[in-house]
C-alpha cells in the first residue's frame, strides 16, 4: 500500500515512519510512504501556500493552487490502480477501525494535511474524495492524523505484524475491546496471573478471553455493543 502525504511541515513526519512496524513494513516492501512539501508546489518565488480569508477574520487559509498542483503531480508521477484523496480536518467522518478496514482496500491514499484556519473550500469540493477526522478535538494540523492513518492501516496489511491474525485480536477490530494480557512474573506484589492462563487448556483460555473482552467492553465502552458508537458514513460504499 502507498501513502502520499501532502504537508507544510514535512519534518514532523520524518521520525514516526522510521521506527517499529511501519519501518519494518517499508523494509519488506509492504508499504511505501512518501512525504511531499506543499511549498514545492507554490507558484511564486516566496513559496507561498496560504493567504488571508475573503470576508475577513483571523488566521490564514491554505490556497487551492498549490494543493491541486501537488495532488495532480502525485497522481501523474505515481499511478495507482485504486487511489483515494483524503483531507484530514475536523469536519470529516470520525475515524475508527471500521473506517480503517474500508480504506485498507485501496492501493494508495493521498493524505492532505490541513493547517492554519483551514483549506480553501474548493479543495474540499473538487479535490478531496472524502474528509476524515480522528476525533472531536482541535489539533494544530493534519500531520498527527496522517500518522494515525498510516500506522493503523499498516497494521492491517498481511505480513506487517508477522502473525497474520494479530491485528484481528486488537481492540475495536471485532467491535469490542481486547482481553487482559499478562506476562512474567506470575506473582507481582501479591497480584497474580489468573490460573486459567497457566492451565494449558487452549479452548478454555480462548473462552475466558472472549468473556473478559465482552465484560470489559460492556463496562468501559457499552456503546460498542449497542452500535451507538458507530457514526454516519461508516457503512458507505467505496
Amino acid at each position: 500500500m502507498e501513502f502520499d502525504i501532502v504537508t507544510t511541515f514535512p519534518g514532523m513526519l520524518e521520525g514516526p515512519f522510521s521506527h517499529s512496524i511501519v519501518r519494518r513494513a517499508q523494509d519488506r516492501g509492504l508499504v511505501a510512504v512518501r512525504v511531499h512539501d506543499l511549498r514545492d508546489y507554490a507558484s511564486d518565488r516566496h513559496r507561498k501556500v496560504d493567504d488571508v480569508p475573503y470576508g475577513g477574520g483571523g488566521g490564514m487559509v491554505l490556497m487551492p493552487g498549490p494543493l491541486f498542483a501537488a495532488v495532480e503531480s502525485i497522481k501523474g508521477r505515481f499511478p495507482s490502480k485504486s487511489s483515494r484523496t483524503i483531507l484530514l480536518c475536523p469536519q470529516g467522518v470520525r475515524y475508527d477501525q471500521e473506517e480503517a478496514k474500508r480504506l485498507v482496500s485501496y492501493s494508495r491514499l493521498i493524505l492532505i494535511c490541513g493547517r492554519y484556519e483551514g483549506v480553501d473550500e474548493r479543495v474540499r469540493e473538487s479535490l478531496a474524495d472524502e474528509e476524515i477526522s480522528i476525533g472531536d478535538y482541535v489539533l494544530t494540523g493534519g500531520e498527527i492524523p496522517a500518522m494515525v492513518v498510516v500506522d493503523s492501516l499498516t497494521r492491517l496489511l498481511p505480513g506487517a505484524l508477522g502473525d497474520e491474525d494479530a491485528a484481528r485480536n486488537d481492540s475495536f477490530y471485532a467491535g469490542r475491546l481486547d482481553h487482559p494480557h499478562y506476562t512474567r512474573p506470575r506473582d507481582f506484589r501479591g497480584l497474580k496471573v489468573p490460573e486459567i492462563l497457566r492451565s494449558g487448556h487452549h479452548e478454555e483460555i480462548a473462552a475466558w478471553r472472549e468473556a473478559q473482552a465482552l465484560e470489559a467492553t460492556a463496562r468501559k465502552r457499552p456503546d460498542l455493543l449497542t452500535g451507538a458508537g458507530r457514526k454516519p458514513g461508516a457503512d458507505r460504499d467505496h
